[in-house]
């Protein structure tokens, strides 16, 4: 949520950095006159409510003296109506406010490059390794035999979409045999190298309630694309960012603690309703993914740095797979609702010549605290909200399928990246096996 203080003084300025965010001006103009409205209203409740008191007085000094009193009371009586008429209406442009500031996405960090789409990304470093899969340079033109993952998966017999399809729909799928244990592996892997850096792993609950949901920016504006509980208040999260960032919802911080550092893996839910015909077969955009997410909670002076380290250990996790991969910084236009600054680490995939997403890493500074109530005293003892930051570390499925593509080999096995072994009982290599 925007800091309506800031919108109110810094209007043409805010106007602006909307506009980067693809909101029209009209929007804020929208807000805000309903805010002066919601302004007048308590003025002029406070002001009807001293005027009571003054009257109430007066029919008290009636009665204590025994004079009639009826036209005060019949005063107090209109001055009470008229309250709660102005209380009724408060209540609506309270719900107003709220409902307009909380479909404005967060406002850009100065150093985004300004652009509507993806076009205006910009490429912040790329890291190739020299020899990965056993085979040198990376980048270069992909053989003739290289697989796209999902036949590669298939062709092993590790990955199942047929009989996923069949028993819950598309872009569901089963991982069979090595195809489970390498997901395992991954994953353990990747919590691992988390824990070396300081973050608490957690375990969170995969259904959430609605005020979680708002309070980390999905409510209200990406609600189609959840999977609700028919008749709750509740969510099959789309990633652990949301449990993760709500655990301390409405508390007060220590300050001698923040940085603080959770990850967790979990499974994801997504509809993906607006991105119908794309990535229709494969691991790159299913409708339920596991994936290991980084959360922060800081002090604002310290979230960029953090946004930095926590890039770093999603590369980390990349270098170490020995996984070509590049970073951007998402232009204005590009970034998810709630950032206000995000890199992107997107991964070489050989058979279609492409980077792909598969870590996604934002700092949201105060939005997200704000609508959860997040807060730590200052060295004054003021509360401040606190900045927190987001990121996959990462999706494992997309980590899967660069893994089979990028570790694919001539004669149809699949090198398993040496870091993985010691996951899989020292095992080398995926090759096909019959599975009933």
């Amino acid at each position: 949520m925007l800091d309506i203080k800031y919108l109110r003084k810094s209007t043409q300025e805010a106007k602006q950095r909307l506009v980067d965010r693809g909101v029209a001006p009209e929007k804020l103009d929208e807000l805000l006159a309903v805010d002066q409205q919601r302004r007048d209203t308590i003025q002029k409740v406070e002001s009807l409510k001293s005027q009571r008191n003054d009257v109430t007085e007066k029919i008290a000094f009636a009665k204590r003296h025994k004079e009639d009193a009826s036209e005060a009371i019949a005063q107090m009586q209109e001055v009470g109506a008229e309250i709660k008429t102005l209380d009724a209406q408060q209540a609506q442009l309270d719900e107003q406010v709220q409902s307009l500031a909380a479909h404005l996405p967060n406002l850009a960090h100065e150093d985004v490059p300004v652009g509507p789409d993806e076009a205006a990304n910009v490429e912040q470093r790329k890291w190739e390794p020299a020899v990965y899969g056993h085979r040198p340079q990376a980048l270069a033109p992909t053989p003739e035999w290289v697989k796209a993952h999902y036949d590669i998966g298939e062709r092993l017999g590790i990955l199942d979409f047929e009989r996923g399809a069949k028993v819950s729909g598309a872009r569901f799928l089963y991982y069979v045999g090595d195809g489970a244990r390498l997901e395992r592996a991954v994953y353990n892997f990747m919590l691992d190298e988390h824990r070396k850096e300081g973050y608490t792993e957690m375990i969170t609950p995969i259904v959430v309630n609605d005020s979680a949901m708002f309070g980390t920016g999905q409510y209200p504006k990406f609600q189609e694309d959840a999977y609700r509980v028919a008749g709750l208040d509740q969510t099959y999260i789309p990633t652990a960012e949301v449990p993760l960032t709500n655990y301390y919802s409405g508390e007060t911080l220590p300050a001698e603690d923040l940085p603080i550092k959770f990850t967790a893996l979990s499974p994801s839910f997504r509809k993906e309703a607006g991105a119908a015909g794309k990535d229709t077969r494969g691991l790159i955009r299913l409708h339920q993914f596991n994936k290991v997410e980084m959360v922060k909670f800081t002090k604002p002076e310290q979230s960029y740095d953090e946004l930095e380290k926590m890039t770093a250990n999603a590369e980390n996790i990349l270098q170490k797979l020995g996984l070509p991969y590049h970073v951007i910084a998402l232009s204005t236009g590009d970034m998810g609702f709630s950032a206000a600054k995000t890199y992107d680490v997107e991964v070489w995939m050989p058979q279609q010549q492409v980077y792909r997403e598969i870590s996604s890493v934002s700092n949201t500074e105060d939005f997200q605290a704000r609508r959860m109530h997040i807060t730590y005293r200052d060295e004054q003892g003021k509360l401040q909200l606190v900045h927190t930051l987001n990121g996959s570390g990462l999706a494992v499925g997309r980590t899967i399928a660069a893994i089979l593509e990028n570790y694919q080999n001539e004669d149809g096995t699949v090198t398993i990246p040496e870091v993985l072994q010691p996951y899989m009982g020292g095992q080398e290599y995926l090759q096909a096996t019959r599975h009933i």
